[in-house]
């Protein structure tokens, strides 16, 4: 079975070409910021902002055999990352230090990444899961190339609910779209639950289990 999605306004709804544009600049704040705790000179901060902005888009569309990638058919988005870099270098200290705007913000661009994902893995035609994974994809492998880029534990692969948030939110997506839900409504159900999914599990610590030697001896 194959899902072939109407698109609002083009390629995408209003209000994703809006959370398009937010989850680029909270993204690339965030891999400056990264890129800052480890030092970084200016060439490698932008480039720890670019992967984190546009690496899962960039990986997804790779797989899809989706061109031109996204950061190529939208330019301005490379501008908007070097502006935000630029501002997130100078100001990064105090940056650090707003943790819940970040989280917050961070969210948004999660959802919103994963519902883009799944709206492009629809309009090249692909299965339903494949659909859902270009959704997680889009959205979390960004901060795993920054933190691979930053030398650290991938969150992607910790017991925080990040990737799984990615999942939910595109499977939701998905499932109303193949319900026959209209697509701004789909949008916008599947981008609150997406975003309260990821708050909520920053608020009351939820977490995947963790397997251990332990685990496995018994």
């Amino acid at each position: 079975m194959r899902l072939h999605f109407d698109l609002l306004f083009g390629r995408l709804p209003l209000i994703l070409h809006v959370m398009e544009v937010i989850g680029v600049l909270a993204f690339a704040v965030s891999g400056v910021v990264d890129a800052r705790k480890q030092r970084l000179d200016a060439v490698g901060t932008f480039v720890v902002a670019f992967a984190t902005a546009f690496g899962g888009g960039t990986v997804r569309d790779v797989l899809l055999g989706h061109y031109p990638l996204g950061w190529i058919a939208h330019p301005e988005y490379l501008l908007i990352t070097l502006v935000a870099a630029t501002f997130a270098s100078w100001a990064a200290r105090p940056l650090a230090r707003m943790k819940t705007l970040f989280v917050t913000v961070d969210a948004v661009g999660l959802a919103a990444f994963s519902i883009i994902g799944c709206d492009i893995g629809a309009a090249t035609g692909n299965a339903p899961i494949i659909v859902v994974l270009a959704g997680a994809i889009t959205g979390a492998c960004g901060g795993m190339l920054r933190d691979l880029l930053c030398n650290e534990m991938p969150l992607i692969l910790r017991e925080e609910l990040y990737a799984s948030v990615a999942l939910f939110t595109g499977a939701l997506y998905v499932g109303l779209r193949h319900l026959g839900i209209d697509g701004g409504l789909a949008t916008v159900i599947a981008l609150v639950a997406g975003f309260a999914m990821r708050m909520l599990a920053v608020r009351f610590d939820w977490r995947m289990r963790v397997f251990s030697v332990a685990d496995v001896e018994r």
